[in-house]
């Protein structure tokens, strides 16, 4: 078990933590306990860290939302689902969902589409094969109807 830190310590360390990446009020709690800090410190560092702009958790929504839809292509669902198990504000998860753009959100379940197709290139039973892309995307996090009008605009396109 690491030895616990003083406040001082715990302060640079974290700040520095917190500089590094977005982080939200639930991560830094948590790295805090690890930190060996009782109740009444951490709230106080994360009171201090909110003051300064360490911690925002609209800005951490922002990049979260951002960079899961962008690098791992993740869909709405999912993501908000991520950002609620970090205690994240619905206010907070509206917003940084609000700046995926429409077209960018259709394109993006439309080229996993033709990814699983690919992929799907020996199952013969177009049930089947649409089947297993819709799971696909659904357990990306996609909506329904995303998934449906993305393979619909898939079988126009290759129709």
């Amino acid at each position: 078990m690491p030895e616990k830190l003083t406040y001082s310590e715990a302060k640079l360390k974290i700040e520095h933590w917190c500089a590094y990446q977005e982080r939200c009020q639930y991560e830094v709690n948590l790295k805090l306990q690890s930190y060996g800090l009782l109740l009444e410190e951490r709230d106080s560092l994360i009171s201090d860290l909110i003051s300064n702009r360490f911690v925002d958790e609209e800005r951490f929504a922002e990049a979260f939302v951002s960079g899961k839809f962008r690098i791992k292509r993740w869909g709405k669902i999912k993501i908000k689902q991520h950002l609620k198990q970090k205690f994240i504000s619905n206010y907070s998860i509206q917003k940084g969902l609000n700046t995926i753009e429409k077209e960018d959100y259709e394109k993006t379940a439309f080229s996993l589409v033709e990814k699983k197709n690919r992929e799907l290139d020996k199952v013969k039973n177009p049930f089947e094969k649409k089947t297993k892309i819709h799971a696909y995307l659904a357990s990306k996090g996609y909506e329904f109807e995303v998934i449906e009008n993305a393979y619909q605009d898939f079988l126009v396109n290759i129709g």
